[in-house]
C-alpha cells in the first residue's frame, strides 16, 4: 500500500470519529486501560470494540499499544470489507461476525487473562468454587479450537455457534484467549475480572494441592538408611 492510501486511511477514520460521541469514544479509551494494567491485554495482543450502529464499529488498530490513551489506537471499521481493513485488529473479523449475528452484542473484547488461559490448559470446564464465581456462572464449557494452524480460518464462525448454542455471552478458548460481549464497556471489564478473579482461586488452590501432595510423597520416600542391612 502506498504512504497516500494510509494517509486517506487517517483522514476518513479522523472524520468519522469526530462524529462520535466523545463520551463513548473516552469510555472505549479508558476501559483499555483498565483492562491492560489487569493484564487482560498485552503488547499487541488483544482486541476491543464497540458498536455504533448496524454498518460499522470502532476497534482498536492492528498495532495499537492499549496502554496508550492516543485515539490514533483505534480506528472506525464498516463490515463490509474495504482498504481500511488492513489497518484493523487482525481480530476484528470476529468482532464483525459477532455484531452481524448477535443483536445484543453492543461492545466486544478479546483478551488473554493469565490465570484464565492457565486454568483452561488442564480442563475441559470452567468451574467457580468462589461465591461470586459460582452465583455468576455456575458451569462453564472451555472451547478447545482443535488445531492451532487452522483456528483463525475457523476462528469467526466455532466461536459465535458456541456462543449462540450455549446462550452465553462469553466463551474460554483452551490456550488462545477470552472472547466476550456484553451490552456496556464497563459490564465487559467487571465480567472479565469476575472470570479471572475465579480462575485465579482455582489454579492457586490446585497449585497448593500439589505442593501438599508433593510435600507428602518427599516425605514418606523409603531410603536405604532407613533399613539395617
Amino acid at each position: 500500500m502506498f504512504r497516500k492510501d494510509y494517509v486517506i486511511i487517517a483522514i476518513i477514520t479522523f472524520m468519522m470519529l469526530k462524529n462520535i460521541d466523545s463520551k463513548i469514544f473516552q469510555e472505549l479509551i479508558n476501559i483499555s486501560l483498565t483492562m491492560f494494567r489487569k493484564n487482560f491485554f498485552d503488547i499487541f495482543h488483544g482486541a476491543i470494540s464497540i458498536k455504533i450502529d448496524d454498518s460499522k464499529f470502532i476497534i482498536n488498530t492492528k498495532d495499537a499499544v492499549l496502554n496508550s490513551p492516543l485515539s490514533s489506537n483505534y480506528m472506525m471499521l464498516p463490515h463490509k470489507r474495504d482498504y481500511s481493513w488492513q489497518e484493523a485488529s487482525i481480530d476484528a473479523f470476529i468482532h464483525s461476525f459477532i455484531y452481524r449475528e448477535i443483536s445484543e452484542a453492543k461492545c466486544i473484547a478479546y483478551t488473554f487473562p493469565n490465570f484464565t488461559m492457565a486454568y483452561s490448559l488442564n480442563n475441559d470446564k470452567f468451574l467457580p468454587k468462589d461465591y461470586f464465581g459460582y452465583k455468576k456462572f455456575k458451569e462453564v464449557k472451555i472451547y478447545n479450537p482443535g488445531d492451532y494452524d487452522s483456528w483463525y480460518e475457523r476462528a469467526d464462525v466455532e466461536i459465535c455457534n458456541f456462543l449462540r448454542q450455549n446462550k452465553a455471552n462469553f466463551v474460554i478458548v483452551k490456550g488462545y484467549g477470552l472472547y466476550i460481549y456484553e451490552r456496556e464497556l464497563s459490564q465487559l471489564a467487571k465480567t472479565i475480572s469476575m472470570i479471572e478473579n475465579s480462575a485465579k482461586m482455582l489454579v492457586l488452590s490446585d497449585t497448593e494441592k500439589l505442593a501438599k501432595i508433593q510435600n507428602y510423597t518427599s516425605s514418606n520416600i523409603l531410603d536405604s538408611s532407613d533399613f539395617d542391612i
